[in-house]
């Protein structure tokens, strides 16, 4: 059966290997009759394919101009069908011998499936009903010397959907929507925060510290200066750094970096936003976190209760709110009020089969049995609030509980959507927390944050009362747009390099 299976796809690479041949035969044969279709510089396009079919009545009779991909043909005599697929749609064109003439036509017989073609023709609507074009002209715009998937089965091998996204996208439409709508979402954000006067701003990638985030960073060498720098994992430091220099609103929409594995939720590269607003807090992070969220989607999507996987998550509803404490008590049944020590918190670990490191305190337990009981039943949205001052090196404390933080996640479907402050702008606290992050690189965290001199300069001049928060966009359009994985909307997924 081995044998039988090696000797079929033998023949199938042969077989394509034939029909990729003909297809460069074709290309010379043009070339030799000066008809090179890559000599073509441009062609001017009137309409696309979704606006003839919307404004057909407006358009029946008159002429048009098309560009785009041949995904289907049908050849029959003097007149035959061929199918053009453009950036957000298809149509269907008549080409008839009489219309485009005896010495053009034969030409057309002879383009292939995935040649780029340009149509001249009226628009009219065939017996069955079919908003068309009758071709006038057909222009040879690029050969395809390549042979695309079968249409009928499309491109399924997932890993070759994601390392030729350029294939996925011309013959899977429903992967091209996607990437469409992601773009929508992230005009919908600029249009939402610009609304309220933040500022669009850009900071640098290339750092000397990558601070902001619990994250390990890639490392690189800076040639023309001799030094080791670092790809940022994270945008916060930097935009601090303009809250003290008086800019209140500001907000950064770009990449960045964290030296990790790869998995439904997480790529090493992925697309971060975070905006910071003076005199606000966490509460005000939240109240425009949810105006956000049901905004977008209600653009995007047209309405707020949506489809997530085998679920419908209401946007549309206040989201619910509850510290992580009493998420704890709810989800694992543990009042950690009643936790008074380290090793009262070891104890409970270690009934409850959480493991923990030495060096883990009792915020971070705490953390572990969040994460091990409440994430994943935390469908609805949920912002749960107030996280353990050990996790949070650069958040206010309550004043009321100092050994709590002005913090909250917002989770949706288990998993966390964003992360936000109130924002430590003691830069005593402040000094003490870094010095605490330094001890615990020291101990082997690779994880841990390193003081960041000059955003403790920053800090010292003076940083009004600030909220700020930073959302994963890569999550929040799989949510928008029903993808369970994270390489579904990204372009150009993190993957192994074949050799």
């Amino acid at each position: 059966m081995a044998e039988e299976n090696n000797q079929g796809k033998g023949q199938q690479v042969q077989d394509i290997n034939q029909l990729i041949k003909v297809r460069h035969e074709k290309l010379a044969d043009l070339q030799q009759r000066g008809k090179n279709p890559f000599e073509i510089v441009k062609y001017d396009v009137t309409h696309h394919a979704v606006d003839i079919k919307n404004n057909f009545e407006e358009l029946e009779g008159k002429q048009v101009s098309v560009a785009g991909r041949m995904m289907s043909k049908r050849v029959m005599g003097k007149a035959s069908f061929c199918n053009v697929q453009d950036i957000n749609g298809n149509i269907q064109v008549y080409v008839a011998r009489d219309s485009v003439g005896e010495e053009e036509y034969p030409d057309f017989k002879k383009m292939d499936i995935g040649d780029i073609v340009g149509v001249e023709g009226t628009v009219f609507k065939t017996q069955t009903g079919e908003i068309s074009i009758h071709a006038s002209k057909i222009t040879l715009l690029a050969k395809s010397l390549q042979i695309l998937p079968e249409k009928y089965h499309g491109l399924q091998d997932t890993d070759v959907r994601y390392r030729q996204r350029y294939l996925d996208l011309i013959v899977n439409p429903e992967v091209r929507e996607t990437f469409i709508k992601r773009s929508q979402i992230i005009r919908e954000i600029r249009n939402f925060l610009d609304s309220r006067n933040f500022l669009e701003v850009e900071t640098p990638m290339l750092v000397h510290n990558a601070g902001g985030a619990a994250a390990r960073p890639f490392e690189t060498h800076f040639n023309a200066l001799d030094e080791d720098v670092k790809l940022r994992i994270s945008l916060e430091l930097y935009l601090k750094r303009l809250i003290v220099g008086g800019m209140e609103r500001v907000y950064e929409i770009g990449r960045v970096f964290r030296n990790e594995g790869t998995d439904t939720r997480h790529n090493p590269e992925f697309t971060l936003m975070e905006l910071y607003q003076a005199f606000t807090d966490y509460h005000g992070m939240m109240d425009l976190t949810e105006d956000m969220f049901r905004t977008v989607c209600e653009k995007v999507n047209g309405k707020t209760l949506i489809p997530y996987q085998e679920v419908e998550i209401d946007l549309g509803k206040p989201f619910e709110r509850i510290t992580m404490v009493d998420c704890v008590k709810k989800y694992a049944g543990i009042d950690w009020n009643d936790v008074t020590d380290i090793e009262t918190a070891r104890k409970l670990a270690d009934e409850h089969h959480i493991e923990y490191e030495q060096r883990h305190k009792k915020g971070d337990i705490l953390n572990l049995f969040f994460e091990t009981f409440c994430e994943e039943k935390l469908i609805q949205p949920t912002f749960v609030m107030d996280h353990p001052v050990e996790i949070s090196p650069l958040t206010k404390r309550k004043p009321d509980n100092p050994e709590y933080v002005e913090r909250f996640e917002l989770f949706i479907y288990g998993r966390e959507m964003c992360n936000a402050y109130s924002e430590l702008n003691d830069p005593i606290d402040q000094r003490g927390r870094f010095e605490a992050q330094a001890e615990l690189k020291a101990q082997g965290d690779d994880e841990a944050e390193l003081v960041d001199e000059d955003f403790m300069n920053a800090l010292s001049i003076g940083m009004p009362p600030t909220g700020g928060i930073g959302y994963g966009i890569d999550r929040l359009v799989m949510l928008l747009t029903n993808q369970p994985a994270i390489r579904d909307v990204l372009l150009f997924p993190t993957l192994k390099s074949v050799n």
